[in-house]
């Protein structure tokens, strides 16, 4: 069965430029699983692109030590000098570090998870606040119920569909984002913390209290920059919009196809890591070249920074851009 969705008043507000008030809700399951098994049949040699990225925790490490080197290095800066800093430099290093955090949420760098796990609060340190266990727990959802209403806490709650309206408020949406995917899950979907995000959190604070006891608080203060502002109007956190946000009605993930990838773990292969969320990110662009047929034909994007700018122009575009559907609909697919 094709792709079924529905958006209540869609057309008259694609003419008329004025923003949805409703999310796209779809009476199908997501995309990936089906194509997924279409694409193993044809090509079962897939399989052998499966695995950890033996490279992985060398990278990290690096990036880890040289945003600590940097943040010790700028301890009597200016506090312009780090924001400059922290923008152009630093907010690269942070997002590498985030999205090698994705990479870890599902087991990339060793076989053993727990090997993982403890990498991934190493990649934390420079980010400045624990996130990298509760990702994981949020992330694997978004993949495993993606669009699912109540459950995907990927998508924007309602209250920020209704409070993000124009060009101006998107636009500050835009810059906050980061404390809106943070936030977001313990307003709408809390979940009790656990032995390891008290390990993530004890070992986090020991590095920004250690920053602070030998650097100041400078230091600390540039990699707590570095996040923020990478995360923001930034070209590399347009993937945040680029990934899932709805600009075509027919397509509800999107790859980007970018210089960008290099520093990112290549997410911008998004169809393809939902496809094939066992495949790491040093690999994905082979799983494209064995199978072009199944993602040349979807809508991709060559510009994180083009995307940002198309979310805050396009007055049908908002936080209401997303596909949601029900926790039935994947259930009675699930039964099928």
């Amino acid at each position: 069965m094709g792709h079924q969705w529905k958006h209540n008043g869609e057309e008259e507000e694609k003419e008329e430029g004025v923003m949805a008030s409703d999310f796209f809700w779809s009476y199908t399951d997501e995309p990936h699983a089906s194509r997924r098994k279409l694409i193993l049949s044809q090509y079962p040699q897939i399989r052998h692109l499966f695995g950890p990225d033996p490279f992985a925790s060398l990278q990290i490490a690096a990036v880890v030590l040289i945003q600590i080197w940097t943040a010790a290095f700028l301890s009597n800066a200016s506090w312009l000098r780090i924001l400059i800093v922290a923008y152009f430099f630093g907010s690269f290093l942070n997002n590498n570090l985030f999205l090698a955090i994705h990479e870890l949420s599902h087991n990339l760098a060793f076989s053993t998870p727990v090997y993982n796990r403890w990498l991934g609060i190493f990649a934390n340190l420079p980010i400045g606040v624990p996130m990298s266990v509760t990702f994981q727990k949020y992330h694997l959802e978004h993949h495993r119920y993606q669009g699912v209403d109540g459950v995907d806490m990927d998508i924007p709650s309602r209250a920020e569909a209704f409070l993000v309206r124009n060009a101006f408020t998107k636009s500050i949406w835009v810059i906050m984002q980061l404390f809106f995917y943070a936030l977001r899950p313990l307003f709408l979907k809390p979940k009790p913390p656990g032995l390891w995000e008290f390990v993530n959190l004890i070992v986090q604070a020991g590095l920004d209290v250690g920053m602070v006891y030998l650097w100041g608080w400078k230091a600390l203060g540039y990699l707590m920059l570095s996040t923020f502002v990478g995360g923001g109007m930034h070209p590399m956190a347009g993937h945040f919009i680029s990934e899932h946000y709805v600009f075509n009605p027919s397509q509800e993930t999107y790859s980007y196809y970018g210089p960008l990838n290099l520093m990112t773990w290549n997410v911008g292969y998004h169809n393809e890591h939902h496809d094939f969320p066992r495949i790491p990110g040093n690999k994905l662009h082979k799983l494209k070249e064995i199978a072009p047929e199944y993602y040349e034909s979807l809508d991709s994007y060559m510009s994180w920074s083009q995307v940002i700018y198309m979310y805050i122009m396009d007055r049908t575009v908002g936080p209401f851009s997303r596909m949601k559907r029900s926790l039935s609909v994947k259930s009675n697919s699930k039964a099928e």
